[in-house]
């Protein structure tokens, strides 16, 4: 059956709202992964798993080292797509659409909320390049750790990004492979939205 909220639903943005509180109820961990594809300027595609946050208003951020490979295709080509699956709940939701960097300010402010180890491992890892050793990584963090006593200084190169909506489709498991499948594309400053077949 499908659920009520996507059937009557108007504004995406809400709707998902919704279906995230339901999920953290229900996820054992993580319930903010989502894989996070992107391309460099040639369309090669590449896809990882990212924690998507919410910074104010605005509900599909995540922060990276803009020098790794994600980072790189982020400023090659800005456009990415975003699937979060929430297998207890047998639903998922896909958005697609530009990322804008976050300003520093917010980046800020979500770096120093992050655990002192996660700080460090953020500051100490050339990320996506090759490493010699688990041992070099392990004494690079313990030697930054001791050079920094007090507060961690947030890389320039970590930085965060949000992504502009522009389609966002909501997928519910349903008997036989009847899911119900809704797509809200963006339409000016409002949204249009059509049921899709499964």
């Amino acid at each position: 059956m499908a659920d009520s909220h996507a059937i009557d639903a108007d504004d995406p943005l809400e709707l998902f709202d919704i279906w995230f509180e339901e999920a953290a109820k229900t996820e054992l961990n993580d319930p903010n992964a989502a894989a996070l594809a992107t391309a460099s300027g040639d369309g090669a595609p590449s896809v990882r798993m990212v924690l998507v946050k919410r910074v104010g208003n605005e509900r599909f951020c995540f922060f990276t080292n803009a020098e790794s490979q994600k980072g790189r295709q982020l400023k090659q080509n800005r456009q990415v797509a975003l699937c979060l699956h929430w297998k207890s709940q047998r639903r998922q939701v896909r958005v697609e659409g530009q990322v804008t960097e976050l300003p520093a300010e917010a980046v800020d402010t979500y770096f120093h909320s992050r655990s002192r180890g996660s700080q460090v491992g953020a500051a100490v890892s050339d990320q996506s390049r090759v490493l010699a050793s688990r041992e070099e990584l392990e004494a690079k963090a313990r030697d930054f750790d001791a050079a920094h006593p007090g507060e961690i200084p947030r890389p320039a190169y970590w930085r965060g990004f949000r992504i502009e909506p522009q389609r966002i489709e909501f997928w519910m498991d349903g008997a036989f492979r009847l899911h119900d499948r809704f797509l809200f594309t963006r339409d000016g400053d409002g949204w249009r939205k059509v049921r899709l077949y499964p």
